[in-house]
C-alpha cells in the first residue's frame, strides 16, 4: 500500500524590502525606551567619550541623561527662559549652552557649577560649539551673526555678521581650531575663517530655509539640510555642488554621522530618520518614529540612537548584544528547546534497576511518530472531510494563515469530496466559511479556487432554507464579487485605452520614419483623389 501524501499547500513570495547588510545591521536596535520632557527636544549632543552621556535641551533647563539607566545624570537649570543648543567639549568635562537672552553659559558637569557668561548677542543664540582645540566658543545667533569667544577671558575674538535672517545652524571644524560654518533661513550656508575677519570664505546657496549644517572628518565635503532637500558641497572646489537629494516629504531638521562617517542620518518631520550611504547617497534604510523629529544623537559606537520630537518624546534605543540576539531569535532559541528536549530514535522499555535485554527490551519508534503530520492530514487520511475542512477553519489559520486554508479545499476539489464536506453544516459553521470566501475571493492568488468553492456552496445550499443571519453572509459574498466585477472591467476599460493610445504611437513612429521622397507622389495622386472624390458625390447627388 503506497504511503499518504501530505497535503501540498501552495505558497508565493512575499514582496517586502529588499534584506541587505544594512538592514540587518540597523534592525538590531531594541524597542525603544521613551522619556516626556515638558516642552519640544530643540537639540540633542552625544558625549565624545565614553561612557557617552547626552545632553538635552529643551525647554528651560539641560538635562544629560545616562544611556544605561535612562535616568538624569545632571541638570541645568541657570535660564531664565528656553536653553537652546547644549554641547559637550571633547574631553566631556563642560557643557555649553545658549538662551532666549542672547547669552552663552559654560557648565561644569562634575560640579554643576557655573563657570563663564558670555554676553554680546542682541538675539536668542540657538547653537553654540567649541572648537578643536577646547579653548575657544563659536555661536550662532537669530542676531544673524555668528561670533567666536575666547574662553579663559570670556571675550568675543571676532564676529561675522553677512546674514541677513536667523541663523539657526552652525558646526565647527574637526581639524582646524580657526574654521567653522552657518546655515541660515536666508538660504546660505557660509564658511569663516577666523583669521580673515573681513568676510567668509565660502558661500553658497541652498534654496530653502537652513535648518542644520555638517563638516565631514577631512573637511573637504560639507552637508547642507532645508526644507525637504539634503546637500552635498565641496570645501575645496569652492563650493561646488556635488549631489541633491531629497528623500524626505517634510522638512529635514537635524544630520548626523554614524558609523565611523560611513553613514549619514537625516531626521525630518515626516517622522522618519532616512540613513544615507555617504558613497552614493542612496537610502539604506529608515527608522520609524511617532512624532515629528527635531533633533538625533548617535554614540560613536552606533550602540545607542536617541532621537528628541516635538511632542516633548525622547526615544533612546540600543543595539542588541549577542546574547540578547540569541534570545529573541526564534530559530535559535527553538535549536536551543531541541537540544533540550531531545527526541531519541531508541527508547528503553525497561526500569534501569533491572536488568534488561537489548534484543528485547528496545523498540524502534516508527517513522509516523517521529514525524507527526497536521490534524487536516490526519482527518484527510481517514477521508473525514468535514472534519478536516472544519480544522482549517480556526481563527489563527484564518486570518493568518489563509493559504492552508486554501490548500486543504484544493485538495477536496482534487478528491471530490468538496460537496460532503461543504453540505450539513450549520449557521455558525457556515458563516465561518461565508467569511473567509467573502475576505479572499478578491486575492488573485486564490481566486481561482475559491470560486470553485463558492460555486460548489451555492449548488448545495440552492433548494435550502437559510437563516437571515446565513442570507446576509451571502448577500455580503455577493457585494464583494460585484465590486470585484466593476474592478474588472474598469481594468478593461483602461487596458483598451492604452492599446489604442500604443497603436497610435506605433504608427506615429512608421509614418515618421517612411521616405521623405514619397510625399512628391502623394502630390501627384491628389488630383485623381479629388476627381474620384467629386465623381462619387454627383452619383450619390443623382
Amino acid at each position: 500500500m503506497a504511503s499518504f501524501k501530505k497535503t501540498q499547500i501552495r505558497s508565493l513570495p512575499k514582496i517586502g524590502q529588499k534584506v541587505t547588510a544594512d538592514t540587518l545591521y540597523w534592525r538590531k536596535l531594541n524597542f525603544p525606551v521613551t522619556v516626556k520632557e515638558f516642552g519640544p527636544i530643540d537639540y540633542i549632543d552625544v558625549m565624545p567619550v565614553e561612557p557617552y552621556f547626552f545632553a538635552v535641551s529643551s525647554a528651560a533647563k539641560v538635562q544629560i541623561y545616562n544611556p544605561i539607566t535612562h535616568q538624569v545624570h545632571r541638570h541645568f537649570t541657570r535660564f531664565k527662559e528656553a536653553a537652546y543648543g547644549a554641547s559637550f567639549r571633547s574631553d566631556g568635562k563642560l557643557v555649553i549652552a545658549g538662551c532666549d537672552e542672547g547669552h552663552l553659559k559654560l557648565f561644569d558637569i562634575g560640579s554643576k557649577s557655573l563657570l563663564r557668561i558670555f554676553k554680546g548677542h542682541k538675539g536668542p543664540t540657538h547653537r553654540c560649539k567649541f572648537t578643536v582645540d577646547n579653548v575657544h566658543v563659536v555661536s550662532f545667533s537669530d542676531d544673524k551673526s555668528v561670533a567666536l569667544w575666547d574662553i579663559p577671558s570670556e571675550t568675543e575674538i571676532v564676529k561675522f555678521s553677512e546674514h541677513s535672517d536667523y541663523v539657526r545652524a552652525g558646526c565647527v571644524s574637526t581639524i582646524s581650531s580657526d574654521l567653522f560654518l552657518s546655515g541660515s533661513f536666508d538660504h546660505t550656508v557660509k564658511l569663516y575663517d577666523a583669521r580673515n575677519p573681513t568676510g567668509s570664505t565660502i558661500s553658497v546657496d541652498h534654496g530653502s530655509p537652513v535648518e542644520s549644517v555638517l563638516m565631514y572628518p577631512g573637511n573637504s565635503i560639507f552637508v547642507s539640510v532645508g526644507g525637504t532637500e539634503l546637500r552635498v558641497w565641496d570645501m575645496l572646489a569652492g563650493g561646488r555642488l556635488l549631489a541633491r537629494v531629497s528623500q524626505h516629504h517634510k522638512t529635514i531638521t537635524c544630520l548626523q554621522l554614524a558609523s565611523d562617517g560611513k553613514r549619514l542620518v537625516t531626521g525630518g518631520l515626516d517622522r522618519h530618520a532616512k540613513i544615507y550611504d555617504v558613497q552614493s547617497y542612496q537610502v539604506v534604510h529608515t527608522l520609524d518614529f511617532p512624532s515629528p523629529v527635531l533633533s538625533l544623537g548617535i554614540t560613536p559606537d552606533d550602540f545607542t540612537v536617541v532621537a528628541g520630537m516635538a511632542n516633548g518624546l525622547i526615544s533612546m534605543q540600543h543595539r542588541q548584544t549577542p546574547a540578547e540576539a540569541r534570545a529573541l531569535d526564534p530559530k535559535q532559541s527553538l535549536k536551543g528547546r531541541q537540544k533540550s528536549q531531545t527526541a531519541y530514535r531508541f527508547r528503553l522499555n525497561a526500569d534501569f534497576k533491572q536488568t534488561f535485554n537489548p534484543a528485547t527490551d528496545i523498540a524502534v519508534a516508527t517513522k509516523d511518530e517521529i514525524c507527526r503530520m497536521p490534524r487536516y492530514d490526519m482527518f484527510l487520511r481517514k477521508f473525514q472531510y468535514s472534519k478536516a475542512l472544519d480544522t482549517v477553519l480556526t481563527r489563527y489559520i484564518r486570518k493568518k494563515k489563509p493559504a492552508i486554508t486554501v490548500g486543504v479545499m484544493h485538495e477536496l476539489i482534487r478528491r471530490d469530496g468538496l460537496k460532503s464536506a461543504l453540505a450539513g453544516r450549520d449557521d455558525s459553521s457556515l458563516a465561518l466559511i461565508l467569511t473567509f470566501l467573502a475576505r479572499n475571493i478578491n486575492d488573485p492568488s486564490h481566486a481561482d479556487i475559491l470560486i470553485q468553492v463558492t460555486n460548489t456552496l451555492l449548488e448545495v445550499y440552492e433548494s435550502s432554507c437559510l437563516t437571515p443571519q446565513s442570507e446576509k453572509l451571502f448577500l455580503q459574498l455577493q457585494e464583494h464579487v460585484n465590486r470585484e466585477v466593476e474592478y474588472v472591467k474598469h481594468l478593461m476599460e483602461i487596458e483598451g485605452m492604452l492599446h489604442i493610445l500604443l497603436a497610435s504611437t506605433t504608427t506615429q513612429t512608421r509614418r515618421s520614419h517612411s521616405n521623405i521622397g514619397q510625399s512628391s507622389s502623394v502630390k501627384a495622386m491628389l488630383p485623381s483623389a479629388a476627381a474620384a472624390a467629386n465623381a462619387t458625390m454627383v452619383y450619390n447627388v443623382g
